[in-house]
This record gives C-alpha cells, sequence and structure tokens, in this order.
C-alpha cells in the first residue's frame, strides 16, 4: 500500500475528516490503546514549539510509541544536508515523521523523498493539525459542524488557510476579514470556494470584523507578528489595530459565540486582556484537543 502523508487539508477526503473527528473523539473518552507499540516518531523542529512538540510526543507515548525531537541545529535540514537526503535516511529510521518548518516545499520535499508518512506540523503556508483540533472543539462545543459559522479576524495566515479549507470541507460557513495587504492567498480561496460550494456552506471575505462576525458560532483570530516577523512588527501592529477581538465583539457576534485562537497570545494586540479567561473562550479546550486529534492522525497514517 502506498503510504499517505498530512501536508495539508487538501489531503484529506470529506470522509476522512469526518472519521478523523470520530477516531479523536472516541480517544479523547478513553478508548486508548497500545496501538502503536514500538513505532518512532521523527519530529523535525526549525521552529521551537510548546504545544506541537509536547502534543505529539505525549500522543506517541500514550498510545505505545515514543518520539524523537530534531531541532535544526541538530539535523541541519537543507543546510547541513539537502531535505531529499535527510528525509531518505530519517525514512529508514523512524516510522513517521512531523516537520515544523519554515518552508512548506521543505514539508513537500520531505513527503517525496521519506519512505514514511510525513505530517505536517507547521509551515508557512498551512497548519492542519491546528485546523483539525479546531473542527473537534467546534463539534464539542456546538454539535453538528454543518452549517456553522467560523469568523476569523486578522492576519490570512497558515492558520487561517487550513481553518478555511477544512471548514469548507466539513460544511462549515466561514468568513474572513483582514487588511488589504494580509488577505489569505488566492489560491487557497479558490479551493475553499470550490470545497464549500460541494458541501454546503460559503467563505465569505469581509469588509471588516463587524461584518465578518454577524451571526457567528466562533469568533477565531491569531497573533498579528508570528515567528520570524518580528523585523515588520511595526507595519503589522499598524495595519491590524482596527482588528482586536475584545467582548463588545464578542457580543456582536451570535448568542453565545466561542471565542478561539491557537496559540500563544498577545493581550493588548490582537486581542484584549483578560479574553483567554472569558466564559466564551474554549482557548484551553482547543490546545487539549491538539494532544486527541494528533492521536487520531497518528493512528490512520501509522497504525
Amino acid at each position: 500500500m502506498d503510504k499517505r502523508d498530512l501536508i495539508s487539508i487538501l489531503d484529506l477526503s470529506p470522509g476522512k475528516l469526518a472519521e478523523l473527528l470520530s477516531l479523536a473523539a472516541d480517544l479523547k473518552g478513553g478508548r486508548c490503546s497500545k496501538s502503536l507499540p514500538g513505532k518512532t516518531l521523527g519530529m523535525i523542529f526549525q521552529k521551537p514549539s510548546h504545544r506541537t512538540r509536547v502534543s505529539f510526543d505525549v500522543a506517541m507515548y500514550q498510545l505505545g510509541g515514543h518520539a524523537i525531537y530534531l531541532s535544526q541545529g541538530e539535523i541541519g535540514l537543507g543546510t547541513r544536508e539537502s531535505v531529499a537526503a535527510t528525509a531518505q535516511v530519517l525514512g529508514r529510521y523512524v516510522d513517521g515523521i512531523v516537520a515544523r518548518t519554515n518552508s512548506h516545499n521543505d514539508v513537500k520535499e520531505l513527503a517525496r523523498y521519506a519512505r514514511v508518512p510525513v505530517i505536517n506540523g507547521l509551515s508557512d503556508k498551512e497548519h492542519p493539525c491546528q485546523a483539525l483540533a479546531d473542527l473537534l472543539t467546534i463539534w464539542e462545543k456546538k454539535g453538528d459542524l454543518r452549517g456553522a459559522k467560523v469568523a476569523y479576524l486578522g492576519d490570512g495566515n497558515n492558520v487561517a488557510a487550513s481553518l478555511a479549507l477544512a471548514c469548507a470541507m466539513a460544511g462549515v460557513h466561514f468568513s474572513i476579514a483582514s487588511p488589504p495587504d494580509y488577505r489569505l492567498d488566492r489560491v487557497v480561496i479558490g479551493h475553499a470556494g470550490k470545497l464549500a460550494s460541494a458541501n454546503g456552506s460559503r467563505i465569505q471575505e469581509c469588509e471588516g470584523p463587524r461584518e465578518a462576525v454577524q451571526g457567528a458560532d466562533v469568533v477565531y483570530t491569531d497573533v498579528w507578528v508570528s515567528m520570524g516577523q518580528e523585523g515588520d512588527a511595526g507595519r503589522r501592529r499598524g495595519a491590524f489595530a482596527g482588528y482586536r477581538v475584545d467582548e463588545a465583539l464578542l457580543s456582536a457576534a451570535g448568542n453565545g459565540a466561542l471565542f478561539m485562537h491557537p496559540l500563544p497570545a498577545h493581550e493588548g494586540e490582537e486581542i484584549a486582556p483578560g479574553l483567554l479567561e472569558h466564559q466564551q473562550s474554549v482557548v484551553y479546550d482547543q490546545a487539549e484537543n491538539r494532544l486527541h486529534m494528533q492521536k487520531a492522525v497518528l493512528l490512520d497514517l501509522l497504525g
């Protein structure tokens, strides 16, 4: 059987997405066995991470396997050794690879040359594991995903791209409001629009935050300045000043709308102080669900 990878949400089908959500829910409910005994996960991290690293490491441990962390200093991906060479060697040692990289092309090249499944733990283009955990969280809190609405405010970044594609695939309406220079990639919008049409949902690009949150079941945002963008911090903060999520904006959404954020958050920038602890915030449930969804992904690809 040909090996499968998770580089993009587009690597899934609506049926596979539903299967992963169901499996993750079962695993969270305690239906977990040592299903990956003796399996090893190689974790290549060009960017440091709290949630991604710990959730994958613990997931492998709870499934009976183990993980090996490989920092950029240790592996020198694309510098000390080519991506192709790294993939071909590492793929002979481990049963799967998670890659958290600066370049999406590096993840794609790892998948091309590795003989084992490759999972995108974050790239500059997508963050599929985050989006899958987000859908699991919405499903838990709101019930049936179909017909729900997610409003995303801020940078049309990797998180926004995967979330738009995942929502469209699951039949969830998705609206996004971003400053003109920071809108979601046109290719992503095109793919999301086609998926939404096929699955009974819609993708909406809005002029401003208040338009985007009208009737929303979820209000979602992310940082204005990600790792590697510090040199552009001043310009970004100026551009996004009108996109801060506060209690007033949350109230303008649907009754009881959830607040979501992939973390880490910068209070006083993209969110008002105290919003993480708001009664409508589910950010820590999101963070926990990274573990359960990643266990589902690992079982699906490595099991």
